[in-house]
């Protein structure tokens, strides 16, 4: 029999017993499988300049193996800091999928209100030095690109390990965690075992900030893959390593929420916007029906399908993104095939492909739209032509 979804959420678990940065999440993502040459494809598209290159690398940390992702930038005779506004018009006017762009814009002004307090002036006037810096934009772009690719429902975090001492930087030395961390790190919880590093650094706080929803010990999960990534730092008492642990969780991931709404006053401009923050709110599915409601109004009623640990984020996209005065919503379950992303290599390109399969059996294929209309735009041909050819050389493999 198909299950009942969702039967567990796919979860990503970072254990940050070393810290946590930018090169080390990239690092753990590449170690899990996500596939660097598609982050380096999409990266090209932020038309940052072609004096880096990304490399990736086995090396050992004590007794443990793990990904080192370096990004090589070639020296310039004079560097230019970015502030907020250029990083976001840079990430703005690329090709990445519109979730990657607007989780992206969102970690840089993190980063960005954060430098405003220490400083004591506004986002505008915040230059960053290291992380406007080109390896820094790779890797939180990158890391964005690699967390969407990974594809989980879910992202928990440990207790971060901080270190403690200095640090040089372009502003001079500065304690650890520097003082923009640690505004950054304001409601998660910290530790330190000794280390004199900066284990956790702006980008790493920013990121792990942004994506996890609890800060806790490894949750009972099934484990189902587990990868490292190692930061610049040698440390003698232990792997300095972000650890990335993929795995489900079942039970409280077993029931889910259907929260709607009515509508009648709202511009129908909005609802594509509305969508994007639902779906990065975590909702499963959006759906949008007109209605006729009383004295003959047109209206739409607006159902939103949520994991019910969600539903209190997605009810506040609709209470503050829509023209709303309330939401219902009540508990339901669903039957669904069991799903698998795999990435097929075709003439036209790398495409992500959802495979649908009942009892070990594959019943559907079908490749990812956003893949498909790249593609159709570039080579100028029909997306249906695109989606036709993906999905043949899809099956053709898994036969």
């Amino acid at each position: 029999m198909a299950s009942v979804i969702p039967p567990s959420l796919r979860t990503a678990y970072f254990d940050c017993y070393s810290g946590i940065s930018g090169d080390m999440i990239l690092g753990a993502l590449v170690d899990l499988g996500v596939d660097l040459k598609e982050i380096r494809a999409s990266l090209q598209t932020l038309g940052l300049s072609k004096g880096y290159e990304i490399k990736s690398r086995i090396v050992k940390r004590g007794l443990i193996c793990g990904v080192k992702v370096d990004v090589v930038v070639k020296p310039v005779r004079h560097p230019h800091s970015r502030n907020f506004r250029d990083i976001k018009t840079l990430i703005s006017r690329s090709e990445l999928p519109a979730k990657v762009k607007s989780d992206a814009i969102e970690i840089f002004k993190r980063i960005a209100k954060a430098e405003a307090k220490v400083h004591h002036t506004s986002m505008d006037k915040v230059h960053f030095h290291e992380v406007g810096a080109v390896d820094s934009i790779v890797d939180i772009v990158g890391g964005v690109l690699g967390m969407d690719l990974l594809n989980v429902e879910q992202i928990i975090s440990s207790p971060l390990n901080v270190g403690e001492g200095f640090v040089e930087c372009a502003h001079g030395t500065l304690p650890v965690p520097a003082p923009a961390t640690l505004r950054l790190l304001e409601g998660i919880p910290c530790f330190s075992t000794g280390i004199k590093k900066e284990l956790v650094t702006p980008t790493g706080a920013g990121m792990i900030g942004f994506f996890a929803e609890k800060f806790q010990s490894l949750p009972r999960m099934k484990i189902l893959k587990t990868g490292y990534g190692a930061g610049d730092h040698v440390v003698k008492k232990s792997p300095n390593m972000l650890r990335v642990i993929l795995g489900e969780i079942a039970g409280e991931g077993q029931s889910l929420t259907m929260l709607e709404t009515n509508i009648d006053d709202m511009n129908p401009e909005f609802y594509e916007h509305v969508m994007e923050s639902l779906f990065k709110a975590g909702a499963v599915d959006v759906t949008f029906t007109p209605v006729i409601m009383k004295k003959s109004r047109p209206a739409v009623t607006l159902s939103v399908l949520a994991p019910s640990l969600k539903k209190e984020k997605v009810a506040k996209v609709l209470l503050t993104e829509t023209s709303t005065f309330g939401v219902r919503y009540y508990e339901v379950n669903r039957i669904t095939l069991d799903r698998e992303i795999q990435t097929v290599k075709t003439p036209h390109g790398l495409v992500k492909v959802k495979i649908g399969s009942l009892e070990g059996d594959v019943l559907k294929v079908s490749p990812e739209y956003e893949d498909c209309k790249k593609i159709a735009r570039r080579e100028k041909l029909s997306i249906k032509k695109v989606y036709d050819d993906v999905r043949k050389l899809a099956e053709q493999k898994l036969r």
